[in-house]
């Protein structure tokens, strides 16, 4: 028996929708996979494993024995909060709350187990951060707070000053880095003391320096925050002796826009806008702005209208009084066999021509321009 070709099309695309499935899956997986086998620096990874343990220790913050007398095994077995009990429940928890660098995460929980038993039974008074004991202490993969290197030398300007508060530290917190000042934007300097160019004191004491960056129409450096206090005025604009920089208004000279288009002044530079498409050149935005009309429009009180649309408006407006003359006629022939209802229909012809005139009076389906009469001469 011949099986019919619809059923074997059908299982075609059952089989290529399974395979594009699997591969998909796959792919999922294999990102999965990527991301949980990434690994980062000794201290960035020794952060991400105590800060997993941080998490955990939060969570049994609040827990305690479990069974019917906890204060007899709190009594026997000691509080819960620094009970083994306790341990084992953070252990078992530790890094599954990390998507990425998971693995790295678990290899490390293996690696410290004995350190991190060290700290639980033995030095949490004295150490009351695991990062401080695990990672600095006892490991030494990371640097304390404001310190860098090997050997963990203090950043220029510590404890209260590091790079003037004005930039960062490089190699802060880990055993990497040569320790100069990575300066914010707007500072300079080995310690970030200096404003940069471009850039000028608006505050400074024993303290604090703080850099405000010069007015748009300055190059350079500045005294203050105006385009007065410029010492050179940049590209479009223009000094002026003891004034400062004035905006060039560059839309006064001739051909600074292509045909069909028209500038627009704005500070330090310009723009050139299409004109309207009424127009072939323009002064401005709009089809009242036309030097020269574009094809098929022509001129009409300073406006270049549609020539084409025009013709096509008389000719709907010809159409709308004809089908009111139609109605009334109707409405008489009506009115010969029954009075009442021509009466009424009268009525509702008077009705509906009222609405339909103040309906396109007070719309823009009559006029396409402002103020234009369309039924008078062209």
């Amino acid at each position: 028996m011949q099986t019919p070709t619809s059923i074997v099309i059908l299982n075609f695309f059952v089989i290529v929708l399974i395979c594009v499935n699997s591969v998909q899956c796959e792919k999922e997986k294999s990102g999965k996979d990527e991301l949980k086998n990434q690994k980062l620096p000794p201290c960035a990874a020794c952060k991400v494993f105590t800060n997993s343990f941080k998490k955990e220790l939060e969570k049994t913050s609040r827990g305690k024995f479990e069974g019917g007398d906890s204060a007899w095994e709190e009594d026997k077995l000691g509080p819960y909060a620094k009970s083994e009990i306790r341990l084992v429940e953070i252990q078992e928890n530790l890094c599954k709350d990390i998507e990425h660098e998971e693995t790295q995460c678990h290899s490390l929980a293996e690696e410290l187990e004995g350190l991190i038993e060290d700290w639980w039974f033995k030095y949490q008074d004295t150490y009351p951060d695991i990062h401080n004991y695990i990672c600095i202490e006892k490991t030494q993969r990371c640097c304390p707070k404001d310190h860098y290197g090997p050997s963990c030398k203090p950043c220029p300007g510590y404890p209260d000053k590091v790079c003037n508060n004005n930039g960062k530290c490089k190699g802060a917190g880990t055993r990497k880095g040569n320790g100069s000042c990575l300066c914010d934007s707007g500072y300079i300097g080995d310690t970030c003391s200096e404003c940069a160019s471009g850039y000028y004191e608006s505050y400074k004491d024993e303290k604090t320096l703080l850099c405000s960056a010069c007015h748009a129409a300055c190059e350079g450096p500045c005294r203050g925050a105006g385009p007065k206090d410029c010492e050179k005025c940049a590209n479009g604009w223009q000094m002026i002796e003891n004034k400062g920089c004035f905006d060039i208004d560059e839309c006064l000279k001739r051909d600074i826009c292509s045909r069909n288009q028209f500038c627009v002044n704005k500070e330090g530079g310009h723009s050139c806008l299409a004109c309207d498409r009424a127009c072939s050149d323009c002064t401005g935005d709009g089809p009242d702005m036309c030097i020269d009309c574009a094809d098929g429009y022509h001129k009409k009180d300073n406006l270049c209208i549609n020539s084409d649309l025009l013709g096509r408006k008389k000719q709907e407006n010809l159409a709308r009084y004809l089908t009111y003359f139609g109605l009334c006629v109707a409405t008489c022939i009506i009115l010969q066999r029954n009075v009442y209802a021509a009466g009424i229909i009268g009525l509702l012809v008077a009705v509906y021509i009222s609405v339909s005139e103040y309906m396109i009076a007070n719309s823009n389906v009559q006029d396409t321009t402002a103020n234009m009469d369309i039924l008078g001469p062209a």
